[in-house]
């Protein structure tokens, strides 16, 4: 299938060596109002450059369109992208309000058009074994989990476009950063009823928050802690979750949340643990998870089926981070 990119940034060379490393997909146009931006594009792939997304649009060769733009852009992007009866990968957020996001997902319908939107996590290859572990019910009962995205990004990440870090068109970390591991907390625990949030701006010069930390209650009745921050000096210390069962306590942790960093659960011997953490440890990031999310619009396109990260999944994690935003704004709990 034919692909094509808008907003030729720094994440768009991910969705193009993505495009490039799967054998029925090809990269042939990129839009970015920046010439020398879409140079690469051009020279390495072949990609034919357009300045408007209109004229780009026009190509009956382009099946699917991949939306890498600030974040506050993507909703018209999306819209424009939708009417053209293009297919959408969409980078995260999904867009920056539920207003926005509902006219992407009644874009996408009225259109018929796949909508995927890139929560690469959930692909690598620790988390979809936890995932195995968590349905097969081996934890029992869930009573909590922590959330934990302690990164860094220095002032020279937020100064290199005037948009990073503003409230409109970026957000800050939870929007930008540990939106990634929110979604895969919402995927183990299910439907949240109520958070509590502070947040607070300590070290970069943003708008947004650089640090948060907060409590979500889910409809199960299980708590989680989710504490993110983009202020740890030198580098990135710790992405992580950890789900706390009658049955069993399991942590994902490293730099980048990568790694088996503790599993005990009843039942599981001192040798089925090792040749989990073994398994995993052997290739920790698997098939790269841009690679996967291609991959996978393209099956559910030929097979007419949805994605495996829909708009209703992008959906469901911005309605969390905004939640979060608003409790921190009126120092009070919110309810969904």
């Amino acid at each position: 299938m034919n692909f094509a990119i808008v907003g030729c940034g720094f994440i768009a060379k991910k969705h193009a060596v993505a495009i490039e490393s799967i054998e029925d997909a090809r990269l042939v146009a990129v839009c970015d109002k920046y010439q020398e931006a879409m140079n690469p594009y051009v020279e390495q792939y072949g990609a034919i450059p357009y300045e408007e997304l209109s004229d780009m649009l026009k190509s009956h060769s382009i099946d699917i369109v991949c939306i890498c733009t600030p974040s506050g852009l993507h909703a018209p992007i999306a819209e424009q992208v939708a009417t053209a009866k293009k297919h959408i990968v969409l980078e995260k957020p999904i867009a920056m309000t539920i207003e926005e996001t509902d006219r992407i997902i009644k874009a996408a319908n009225e259109n018929d058009v796949k909508l995927a939107v890139v929560h690469p996590n959930r692909f690598r290859p620790v988390v979809q074994e936890l995932r195995s572990i968590f349905e097969s019910g081996a934890l029992g009962k869930i009573s909590h989990a922590n959330c934990i995205v302690n990164w860094n990004r220095n002032q020279e990440y937020y100064d290199q476009a005037p948009w990073r870090g503003t409230k409109e068109h970026d957000g800050g970390v939870l929007m930008n950063q540990a939106i990634h591991n929110l979604d895969l907390l919402l995927w183990f625990m299910g439907k949240p009823v109520e958070v509590f949030s502070m947040e607070a701006t300590r070290l970069r010069n943003i708008e947004a928050e650089d640090v948060s930390t907060g409590v979500i209650r889910f409809e199960s009745g299980a708590l989680a802690n989710v504490q993110a921050s983009t202020t740890v000096y030198p580098r990135n210390f710790e992405e992580s979750i950890t789900i706390f069962g009658e049955k069993g306590t399991v942590k994902i942790g490293g730099p980048n949340a990568l790694y088996f960093d503790h599993i005990q659960i009843e039942g599981y011997g001192e040798e089925k643990i090792k040749s989990i953490t073994e398994k995993i440890n052997t290739d920790p990031w698997g098939i790269p998870g841009h690679q996967r999310i291609i991959s996978d619009i393209i099956q559910a396109v030929k097979e007419n089926t949805q994605p495996t990260v829909t708009g209703i999944d992008g959906k469901n994690v911005l309605e969390l981070v905004l939640a979060f935003y608003e409790s921190a704004s009126k120092n009070m709990p919110i309810k969904f």
